[in-house]
């Protein structure tokens, strides 16, 4: 078994002085955000969004399932950006159109089946592809493959990592923002900070 650091430990930290009242309520909103319907992405796109975020980053419990592919239809919705884009990409939103096009594409080409509908393996060989500039399909000669797929993988980690849950697993603390850090040296934790079980 894996060590793990325990569950809560950023949930309880949220409760304690340690974090400032700006930090708290952005993370207690991710925490407790409502279900929330696509705005950006049809319904079938979305559903094919959600599927490659599911690959890139699988979770297997739902009861503690990150809304990763919803934060990315959000961000679009309100078209928002990072403030920069490769000059060879259309704008976020034509990208992750035409990037989920692309993938339907090549599953269709290298399986003769629609993404959603492929084990998972071959989903992941069609994403490989997309990644490495090999996928076969329309879309891929006017869209760069690559480019596409390290914006789509980038943006699926922000979301997911950004999440208290996630942060969790990986014993991430540093939103605790109010004492600073004063034990700086190799192995020393503060005592905000998880040990493993």
């Amino acid at each position: 078994m894996l060590p793990h650091y325990p569950e809560g430990t950023v949930r309880t930290l949220l409760t304690t002085d340690l974090v400032t009242e700006a930090t708290r309520q952005v993370l207690t909103d991710r925490l407790n955000a409502p279900l929330r319907l696509p705005t950006f992405f049809s319904s079938d796109d979305f559903a094919l969004l959600d599927a490659v975020c599911n690959r890139l980053i699988p979770q297997d419990e739902p009861k503690t399932r990150i809304p990763v592919a919803e934060g990315i239809d959000e961000r679009l919705s309100k078209n928002t950006t990072n403030g920069w884009r490769y000059d060879s990409m259309p704008n976020d939103g034509d990208a992750f159109k035409l990037g989920l096009k692309g993938i339907n594409e090549s599953a269709l080409a290298m399986f003769q089946q629609p993404f959603l509908t492929l084990l998972g393996d071959q989903q992941d060989q069609i994403l490989r592809a997309v990644q490495v500039m090999e996928a076969p399909g329309e879309v891929w000669q006017n869209l760069p493959a690559d480019r596409f797929f390290e914006e789509l993988l980038a943006e699926a980690v922000e979301n997911y990592y950004s999440h208290p849950v996630a942060q969790e697993e990986i014993g991430y603390v540093g939103m605790a923002d109010t004492p600073g850090w004063k034990r700086l040296d190799l192995n020393q934790l503060e005592d905000r900070e998880p040990r493993l079980e």
